[in-house]
Formats: C-alpha cells, sequence, structure tokens
C-alpha cells in the first residue's frame, strides 16, 4: 500500500526523533492549518521539551538538521518557539497523486481478511413495514459495511429482525379470532401444514396495532399473547408454521424496502435464530454462578465490589418461563464470539437502545467475551420532522419508508423538471435519474450528520442541487464526465501528471487526503467524515475549474496533465459516493 505524504513524512522525522533519543511518534507530522507558512508542520519538539529536553527551537533545529535534503520536502522552516513548517517540492505532489490514483482504492486497502467484523442492523419487527424510523439503521449500517469491506476486513453483515417476541402471540391470537379453523390453531395436527401463507402483510398490518392496542388494555388479551408466545418459543408445531408465513410475508416486503435502497445484508437471520443458543448461554451462566432467580425470574445482575447495584439486571427469563430481548441479543452475541469468531461487532440501532445494550454487554464482560472480541453499540440519533418531533405523515401517522422513497424520487422529478438539466433524455433515462437522485438524497442528507445527532429532516432542502447535498454531488461528478467527455470529442486526452502549479495544490492535497478520511471514518463509525471530504473535494474542484480554463491550455501536455487530474477528482468522486451506497450518474 502506497503511503501517503503525511505517512511517509512522519516515519521520516519519527525517525530524526529517534535518533535524539527522543520517542518515535513526537515526529508526528499532519497538514498545515496555515498553508502560508507550509504545507504540513511537526509540533514534536514542543511536546518533547515537556519530556525534559531542553529548548524546543534547538531540538526543531537538530531535527531539520537530521532530515537534510530530502525528494519530498523543498524547505524547512524552524520558528519559534520550536514548530517545524514544510513546504513539499511540486514535483512530488504530483508524483504521489499518480501512485495513488494507480491504485484502484487510493492507497486505503489492506489485508485485514482474517479480522472478521459483523454488523448488526437491529432489523425491522416481523409484521411491520419499514418506517422512517429504520432509515437510520439501513443507511449508516450499510454504509459502514461497504467501508470496512473496502479497507479490506472480512464483513458479515445481518438484518437481525425482531420475529421472536410478544408480538408474535398478538398476532397468533389476532389471526385465532378473525379465523379460528385454520388447522394451525388444532394442537392434534402436527405436519403437512398449507405452503400458501394465509395472511398478507397488509392482514399483518392491520392485526398487530388492534392486538397491541387491545393487550395494553385488556389484561386478559395480554395474558393470551403471552402464552401463545410461550407457546410458540417452546415449539408448539401449528405456531412454528405460522410464525413462519409471518416472517416469509414481511422478509419479501423488507427486502424490497432495503432494495429501493440499495441495502444487502448477508445474513437474514432474527432473534429466533438465537434459540438454539439459549440453552448452552444459560447453563454457562448458572456454571459461573453469573445468573440467579429472584421473584420467580432468571436474571444477572450488576454489582459493585460492595455487592451493591450498579445498573438494572438483565432479565433472561420471565417468571413464567419466557425469554426476554435481553436474552436473545446475548445468546446470538454467544453465537459471534464462540461459533463465529468475530473479532468486531457492530451493533448499529437507535440510541434510545443504550441502556439495554450496556446491560447486555456487561453480561457479555462477565462471560469473557472481551478477551477475543470487540462489540459495539455504534448508535444514532432520530430523524425529526421540522417540529423537531419524530417525522410523520401530514396525517400525523408513522411514515412508511416505502412513501418517504416514493415521496423523495416526486420530489427528484420536479427538481430535474425545473432545471436546466439536458433535455434530451428518453423517459427510461429520466425514471433513472429521478430514482438515483431521490436515493442520494435521503442518504446524503442522513449520511452528513454526525450519527449520535438527530437531524431535521427537510425533503425540498436536501434534494436541492446547491450546497451539502447528494443530488449536489451527483451533479458535480455528471459534470466532470461532461467535461472529459467534451476534451475526448475535441481529440484531448488525460495523459500524465506534470509538476503542480499553485492552481492545483489545493484540490490535489484534498484528493491524497483520502486514506486518513476513510481510516477516520473506520476509527470513528462515523461516515460523516467520508461525507465532509467528497462535499470539500467538489467545491474545492470547482474552484479549481474555474480558475484554469482546462480547454483553452494552449500547451497540450499542460492540457492533458489538466485532464488527469479533472479524472482522478472524478474517481475519487464515484468511488466516495459508492461507499456511501450511492450511484452516480453519467450525465444530468
Amino acid at each position: 500500500m502506497p503511503l501517503s505524504i503525511e505517512q511517509e513524512l512522519s516515519q521520516l522525522f519519527g525517525k530524526a526523533f529517534e535518533s535524539l533519543e527522543l520517542p518515535f511518534k513526537l515526529g508526528a507530522v499532519s497538514r498545515s492549518n496555515r498553508p502560508d507558512l507550509g504545507d504540513f508542520q511537526c509540533n514534536g519538539a514542543m511536546a518533547a521539551a515537556k519530556l525534559g529536553a531542553g529548548n524546543p527551537f534547538v531540538t526543531a533545529e537538530k531535527v531539520a538538521e537530521l532530515i537534510g535534503k530530502n525528494d519530498l520536502i523543498e524547505k524547512i522552516d524552524v520558528v519559534r518557539p520550536g514548530f517545524i513548517n514544510l513546504f513539499i517540492k511540486p514535483t512530488a505532489i504530483s508524483q504521489k497523486l499518480s501512485q495513488f490514483a494507480q491504485d484502484d482504492s487510493f492507497g486505503v486497502k489492506e489485508d485485514f481478511s482474517e479480522h472478521k467484523v459483523m454488523i448488526d442492523f437491529g432489523g425491522p419487527n416481523v409484521a411491520k413495514s419499514m418506517h422512517v424510523g429504520h432509515l437510520r439503521t439501513a443507511i449508516i449500517g450499510d454504509s459502514l459495511q461497504r467501508i470496512f469491506k473496502f479497507k479490506g476486513y472480512k464483513v458479515v453483515s445481518d438484518a437481525h429482525l425482531g420475529d421472536w417476541g410478544t408480538q408474535m402471540g398478538m398476532l397468533i391470537e389476532g389471526l385465532k379470532k378473525r379465523q379460528p379453523d385454520l388447522v394451525y390453531f388444532d394442537a392434534s395436527v402436527t405436519e403437512d401444514y398449507p405452503i400458501e401463507s394465509p395472511v398478507s402483510i397488509q392482514d399483518l398490518e392491520v392485526i398487530y396495532p388492534e392486538e397491541s392496542g387491545l393487550c395494553k388494555s385488556d389484561p386478559k388479551a395480554a395474558e393470551k399473547a403471552r402464552a401463545a408466545t410461550l407457546e410458540l418459543q417452546n415449539g408448539r408445531p401449528g405456531y412454528r408454521a405460522l410464525w413462519k408465513h409471518f416472517v416469509d410475508v414481511s422478509v419479501a416486503t423488507l427486502k424490497r424496502d432495503y432494495g429501493e435502497l440499495g441495502v444487502s445484508f448477508d445474513l437474514w437471520k432474527g432473534e429466533s435464530d438465537a434459540d438454539p443458543f439459549i440453552p448452552p448461554l444459560l447453563d454457562e451462566l448458572a456454571d459461573k454462578a453469573l445468573s440467579i432467580q429472584d421473584q420467580g425470574a432468571l436474571i444477572v445482575p450488576f454489582r459493585d465490589e460492595e455487592g451493591e447495584n450498579i445498573m438494572p439486571p438483565l432479565i433472561l427469563r420471565k417468571s413464567d418461563g419466557a425469554v426476554m430481548y435481553g436474552t436473545t441479543d446475548l445468546a446470538t452475541l454467544y453465537e459471534r464470539v464462540r461459533d463465529d469468531k468475530a473479532q468486531t461487532v457492530l451493533y448499529v440501532v437507535d440510541g434510545r437502545q443504550q441502556q439495554h445494550f450496556k446491560q447486555v454487554f456487561a453480561a457479555a464482560n462477565l462471560m469473557g467475551f472481551d478477551k477475543t472480541t470487540q462489540y459495539e453499540h455504534s448508535y444514532f440519533g432520530t430523524v425529526n420532522g421540522k417540529d423537531g418531533k419524530p417525522f410523520k405523515t401530514r396525517s400525523g401517522g408513522v411514515m412508511k419508508l416505502h412513501d418517504l422513497i416514493q415521496m423523495a424520487k416526486e420530489e427528484a422529478r420536479k427538481k430535474i423538471a425545473a432545471s436546466n438539466f439536458d433535455t434530451s433524455f428518453s423517459d427510461e433515462e429520466k425514471e433513472d435519474i429521478a430514482r438515483k437522485v431521490a436515493i442520494a438524497t435521503l442518504k446524503f442528507a442522513d449520511l452528513r450528520n454526525f450519527r449520535i445527532k438527530d437531524y431535521i429532516f427537510d425533503l425540498e432542502k436536501f434534494s436541492e442541487f446547491e450546497g451539502k447535498t447528494g443530488p449536489y454531488l451527483l451533479m458535480q461528478v455528471a459534470r466532470i464526465k461532461s467535461i472529459l467527455r467534451k476534451a475526448n470529442e475535441a481529440g484531448a486526452a488525460a495523459g500524465n501528471l506534470l509538476e503542480t502549479s499553485d492552481n492545483e495544490k489545493a484540490l490535489s492535497y484534498r484528493l491524497l487526503e483520502f486514506p486518513s478520511v476513510i481510516d477516520r471514518t473506520i476509527e470513528k463509525r462515523a461516515p460523516h467524515f467520508l461525507c465532509e471530504h467528497l462535499y470539500n473535494l467538489a467545491q474545492e474542484y470547482s474552484s479549481f475549474y474555474q480558475k484554469q480554463h482546462i480547454m483553452k491550455e494552449e500547451d497540450k501536455a499542460k492540457q492533458a496533465s489538466l485532464l488527469r487530474l479533472s479524472q482522478i477528482c472524478m474517481q475519487q468522486l464515484v468511488l466516495g459516493l459508492s461507499l456511501l451506497g450511492i450511484d452516480s450518474l453519467e450525465r444530468m
């Protein structure tokens, strides 16, 4: 993997500090926040003084002298009280960029294939269409899985559906009221159930809210639902067959909605898949004296050295014998640690579940899972309407994700129709553009925010072709592609990069930041760093292009170099957008 200028300089200066018997890490070099004083800076001499190295200015001068002549550095300035400012040779910038551009990953990919990362999308519950609240887990989780894979990790993503809780009992009881003669309710029948589902997703979406509301007001109905759930979990054949229908019709709808977002998973598991791991999990907890009986329930308490409770216990089994959400999550983690041998497990789940995951992870730590595996709750905030409350439909209901996508498409069609874009598109191409603009609108609007923050959803604003939006980035990519096409039609083609001019320096440095941006995105599990980079890169290119009239450049070698720089910028924008799950456009 080629090293960036920053990495190469850091190694060079680190060795210089080491030769003065000072820590290697003091040689860390970073981009200067004062370009007039230097392209890069090293402040290690200041830190060295705190370690007893003496006058930082003297140390900085010694380091600069040890560096001597170098292929990268044009000039080193040492300024009081001990800062080292570096100016890079214009030829070195273009050579490094050429080297990075020849690598299809821009210097990002490494071989982390032995490190398995599992990403849990905390999927929606069976029997419900996805709503706007599922937007973030799908978009953030998908971007993270793309970026980790791109870096070179072995990634396994899991939808992890909610298919094993009390809502299953509610559906069973609700369907029994409506169709009591169905064979699934005859306890004497244990096999050969119908292949066709007796319900559609529309049926489930009617039954579930009605039964849920009834269970809140009627204790007897709630008890029946709990009893049905327990029978299902205990393996009653008819209920298992009916449950399978519920899951199948739900997954078909989920695949449609996820498919429209361009999101896919390696695994379509659910809470139910943890069921085989619950007995060995409970046995191990008991053997290690980590679980206790409390008022008929089985729990894992969390206590300090004095025996005081430090957080609420994790309930494993209720007094009626039913397992809980925390039980299935701990059993799933048990599988991922013991069977799947995952080194990292990321839970991309709503921030309102923080207490739940603290309990699950605390129990996992007691079992020693943390000795082999790092598990994290990569949580996110909520999507709110302009009133600051969770985003709703105009009538005040929950906004279905499918409906939101259709709204985004309609808004994209309006924006495209009102623009001065190419009017020669076929109807099919117009619809493809509208779809891509809509998905770019939704995804970039979400990912541009640091994931832990709530944000206000404003479809009209997010679909604009100006500002920090997905459509703006699509438009900039299409413009660069248009520039390259027109150049090709005029007989001009991209060539070798020449020595970087002052006009090209800012853009070149921005392009060279890509590996460090990806590393930071992975480190913080936060795609907004990549979003910020792509937006700044698009703006940097726009500024460069306004100053540099490529097609009027009389020096053909220079023109070819400028076209190559444009080509590299376009390639990085397309690559970066693809890591966000956004498809680029050829033209607009």
